[in-house]
């Protein structure tokens, strides 16, 4: 019984150092491809008030001022961190993008206080605002 060995071949050090280098480069440019997308961060604020039959009827051309202060204790009011305003549209609904603001990998974003106001028409209200979300309140002004 005879064996008979053909031409084997052995994996030489540097021909593995070359699959080694062309391995890890396919995988850093699959990881490098596939880069972490910041969304939008949306605050939607609609301003109704209420007829006498109870239904919400949207409040055009409602000033809507959306703000933080900063810390606060008994004898110094902080700077606002954050302090915007718009105007609503016919729908009574205005939108605040706080796209700018968002810091990857910060935990939460921020509670802001809302002010609405419209001739004698005035209403306030809070949103939290979650980092690459779109987020919406309603504000009811009397």
């Amino acid at each position: 019984m005879n064996l008979r060995i053909k031409n084997s071949k052995v994996i030489t050090l540097p021909a593995m150092n070359r699959f080694f280098l062309v391995l890890s480069l396919a995988i850093i440019s699959i990881f490098a491809s596939s880069c972490y997308e910041i969304e939008e961060t949306i605050a939607n604020v609609t301003v109704v008030r209420i007829n006498s039959v109870g239904e919400e009827i949207p409040v055009d051309e409602a000033e809507v001022r959306l703000y933080a202060l900063g810390s606060l204790d008994q004898d110094f009011v902080g700077e606002p961190r954050f302090d915007t305003t718009q105007v609503t549209s016919d729908e009574g609904f205005v939108s605040f993008n706080f796209s700018d603001y968002y810091v990857g990998g910060q935990a939460g974003f921020a509670v802001l206080d809302i002010e609405v106001s419209k001739g004698a028409l005035y209403g306030t209200g809070l949103i939290r605002i979650e980092e690459m979300e779109t987020n919406e309140e309603k504000v009811i002004v009397e």
